[in-house]
């Protein structure tokens, strides 16, 4: 004997369902007591409809309400200045919904699951740059902020460790534009270098990224980038960057910083690029930089001016703590008109 099957409502259509009762109690409301019940009250299952309800479902829903706007204007006894205020705002606000809808169908979801993907897609791209467990005698510390104070930012960090946890690779990047109009690139693009940086040798990672961008033929399909390669047992470290900002080191024994010179033209516009590594070796006590240009650069203001800023500010925090030293410093310095990313590699 087959079982039947239950066909149970789904939460919108009991969402729906619900929203239908209470503009039609309104209606009701207006009919027993015209002159003491409002018919703007019809605004309450209007806006819970927009926030809630699907783009296609809110169409029908509206072209619902105002025929409820209609009913309830048709039982007034009179048309007051004040009556036909109320309807004229209640009518655009009918009309501001439907073009809500109409922006919103492009998605396909409503207000409420657009708002959670986009949290999620921002969580996404910080979950990128979480730095992996190190050994003790490893601090490294990344601080991110974008144009504006949006989540959303064209800077962002990647990081892994391979070889049983004896290398760690981190690669610093800043796609082209900033704030939110950057942000839905630098999430595309921060899941692909992700998988480039576990999957690829340090020499190929930024040859496959570029590789990578001038697939995608985007109108502002560039990003510069500075990528990172420590041994964790000898210190031993390659750094290559793409059209990046110099990293700098700073050694514990003389305590002078030292900009790392290595240079690489910038991802998605030359096919074919090669880029060489700077070598160097992190010795106990010594510290490395990675940053973006929003770390150094200010319109009317050589770079080299910032970087000598940034390192000043730098030089003066270390004197009390090392822990927190990626955030300190970038509240610090830097353009706020700009995405600021920061990474700190210190060997204790």
């Amino acid at each position: 004997m087959r079982s039947r099957r239950v066909l149970r409502p789904s939460p919108e259509q009991l969402l729906v369902v619900g929203l239908v009762l209470l503009a039609g109690g309104v209606v009701v409301g207006v009919a027993l007591m015209p002159d003491n019940f409002p018919f703007t009250a019809l605004n309450v299952p209007l806006l819970v409809g927009a926030l809630l309800l699907r783009p296609r479902t809110l169409v029908w829903f509206v072209s619902f309400v105002i025929v409820m706007v209609a009913a309830s204007a048709a039982l007034q006894d009179e048309y007051t200045t004040r009556t036909v205020a109320a309807l004229v705002v209640l009518g655009a606000v009918c009309v501001f919904v439907i073009v809500i809808s109409a922006r919103r169908s492009v998605l396909g979801i409503g207000g409420r699951r657009g708002e959670s993907m986009l949290v999620d897609l921002r969580d996404r791209i910080l979950a990128q740059g979480t730095i992996p467990v190190l050994p003790d005698s490893w601090l490294v510390e990344s601080a991110m902020s974008s144009a504006g104070g949006s989540p959303f930012a064209g800077d962002f960090v990647v990081a892994t460790t391979r070889d049983d946890g004896q290398r760690f690779e981190v690669a610093v990047v800043d796609v082209s534009g900033k704030g939110e109009a950057a942000g839905t690139r630098a999430l595309q693009l921060s899941g692909a270098m992700g998988g480039l940086l576990v999957e690829l040798p340090p020499h190929r990672f930024l040859e496959a990224a570029n590789h990578y961008l001038l697939q995608r033929d985007w109108d502002e399909g560039f990003a510069t980038a500075v990528h990172l390669s420590v041994d964790l047992t000898t210190g031993s470290y390659e750094v290559r960057t793409a059209g990046h900002p110099p990293p700098v080191h700073r050694s514990a024994g003389s305590g002078r910083w030292q900009v790392i010179r290595s240079e690489g033209p910038v991802l998605g516009l030359i096919d074919g690029a090669t880029y060489e590594p700077v070598q160097g070796r992190l010795a106990s006590g010594d510290v490395l930089l990675l940053y973006t240009d929003g770390m150094v650069e200010e319109p009317r203001r050589d770079i080299e001016l910032g970087i000598d800023e940034m390192l000043g500010v730098a030089e003066h925090l270390f004197r009390n703590s090392f822990d927190g030293l990626a955030e300190r410093l970038a509240a610090k310095v830097g353009s706020r008109d700009d995405d600021r990313a920061l990474l700190l590699v210190h060997r204790r």
